[in-house]
């Protein structure tokens, strides 16, 4: 037996950009909107609260420059947030699940379906609230799951969950 590995030419291989990705579900930007506001307002109360445990004078006459820095990255950290949000897609195809995301920078995973261990679904009461969930995607060998789909519709993440955990247990 002689040892073979043929090249592959690039050119031929399938073009992840021909797969028509499928936006998370919009209401999912009201739970981003909620979350960073919640936090920001933890911070921005912080900032306003070392106000009167620190009484250096520096600190106190530069006090409002802290606060409007601090607003400033907490505005930015926001605007970057919702433009973010608009990168969040997914696709499920027969052998396959993939999710792009991210905005400064962007990242495609995509996790074959002979590679999945078990899938799960699960909704925290504010998804709950909006009618979403998260499904998670574990495969061999990691701690953790190796993809988290937020933002999905109760329903459609059902399904996949569905379609992925027949796939896995051979009932396809």
């Amino acid at each position: 037996m002689t040892f073979t590995n043929p090249q592959i030419q690039v050119e031929d291989l399938p073009n992840i950009e021909d797969v028509a990705l499928k936006p998370i579900s919009k209401s999912y930007l009201k739970i981003i909107a909620l979350n960073s506001l919640a936090l920001y307002s933890l911070v921005l109360g912080g900032v306003f609260g070392l106000k009167y445990l620190i009484k250096e004078d520096g600190y106190q006459a530069n006090f409002w420059y802290v606060f409007l820095g601090v607003l400033i990255i907490c505005i930015i950290n926001f605007i970057i947030s919702i433009l973010a949000f608009k990168k969040r897609k997914y696709a499920v195809r027969g052998f396959d699940v993939i999710y792009a995301k991210g905005l400064i920078v962007h990242s495609v995973t995509t996790v074959p379906i002979s590679r999945i261990q078990h899938v799960e679904e699960s909704r925290s009461w504010l998804a709950r609230h909006f009618g979403l969930s998260t499904l998670k995607i574990f495969t061999a060998g990691e701690a953790g799951s190796d993809l988290s789909i937020k933002g999905l519709p109760h329903l459609e993440a059902k399904g996949i969950n569905d379609f992925i955990s027949s796939q896995v247990n051979g009932n396809n």
